[in-house]
């Protein structure tokens, strides 16, 4: 486990933590810095910024919504937002085939990111302007990974319960589930101390980016956690814990995007070439590179965050070949 960590900071990672559990044993560590410039190590029980496993963290809500009775999965989603357009279903949302435009594609480059990094961003707008550019696909006619889904799955959240997307996070699965070391920010830009930096290369040179204003990621990738309390969330998700049979059934059944890798609602199935099965999310918000996965009985666990510099997105089936065969 250390060498491959090791390997990451010299591929280009300023620093990197892992928490992983086997059968066999139960491994916690970290290599390369906190910080560049400094010769700080990289805490492995630090706070980071999770990204896309948020979207896991939404879906849990919404199924739980549907648990109760108060949302449809193939219900048309603009009968309680009006915003996302006719034919598609919460499920397209959750499963990503809906068509919609992913906003995100339309972000700045690098400079222009850090030069907004604490701006707020409204996400009714992020949706009004997305819902407005052309659509992939027809709803259900392929399937393309998009974070617009999961802001428009925010503000289902919202209309439906009538309260804040942040509160019933907090209500629904920190509270319940013991996540102590998991926050949703909102416009705070600092993060809990300890933590390590991300950094954005802008004409060659590596920016710190550690402080930034999540709300242009919300319910799609506005969660700040750590290794443990992420390994703590999928196993109360994949244990039952905060779903039950029916709605945990429907989250695992995916779409095929190919031979090693299907979505389902909020959650990513990934089949290893050895024929292990592993179950969670990858994450990549500025730089921040997270892979959360975990088998179906719980028996193997893991949660690895990179805090880029040179490196780019993950290579998510090479890290867990890496991690886990």
């Amino acid at each position: 486990m250390q060498r491959f960590l090791d390997s990451l900071v010299e591929e280009g990672a300023a620093g990197v933590l892992l928490h992983s559990r086997s059968p066999e044993r139960t491994w916690v560590g970290s290599s390369g810095v906190a910080e560049l410039g400094t010769d700080r190590p990289v805490d492995p029980d630090g706070w980071f910024r999770a990204g896309s496993l948020t979207k896991t963290f939404t879906a849990v809500v919404v199924l739980q919504l549907v648990g109760e009775g108060k949302l449809q999965l193939d219900a048309p989603a603009r009968d309680w937002l009006p915003e996302v357009p006719a034919g598609i279903s919460v499920r397209q949302l959750l499963n990503h085939t809906s068509g919609l435009h992913n906003y995100t594609d339309d972000l700045p480059d690098a400079a222009g990111v850090f030069r907004d990094r604490h701006l707020h961003r409204d996400s009714r707008e992020t949706l009004r302007v997305a819902v407005g550019k052309p659509r992939q696909f027809e709803p259900g006619g392929s399937w393309s990974y998009c974070n617009t889904n999961y802001i428009a799955l925010g503000l289902l959240i919202e209309a439906v319960t009538g309260g804040a997307y942040g509160d019933q996070v907090r209500e629904r699965i920190l509270d319940p589930a013991g996540l102590r070391r998991t926050v949703l920010p909102g416009d705070d830009v600092e993060l809990p101390e300890p933590h390590a930096h991300a950094y954005l290369n802008i004409d060659d040179e590596y920016v710190d980016i550690a402080r930034c204003n999540a709300s242009q990621a919300w319910a799609a990738g506005e969660v700040v956690s750590t290794a443990a309390d992420l390994n703590r969330f999928y196993a109360a998700v994949l244990g039952g814990e905060l779903l039950a049979e029916a709605e945990l059934e429907a989250m695992l059944t995916v779409v095929e995007a190919d031979d090693s890798f299907g979505y389902g609602l909020g959650i990513v199935r990934r089949r290893l070439p050895d024929g292990q099965v592993v179950w969670g999310h990858h994450g990549g918000f500025l730089n921040y590179l997270t892979i959360s996965f975990h088998s179906a009985d719980l028996s193997t666990q893991l949660t690895l965050s990179a805090t880029g510099s040179k490196s780019g997105q993950p290579e998510t089936d090479q890290w867990l070949v890496g991690l886990l065969t």
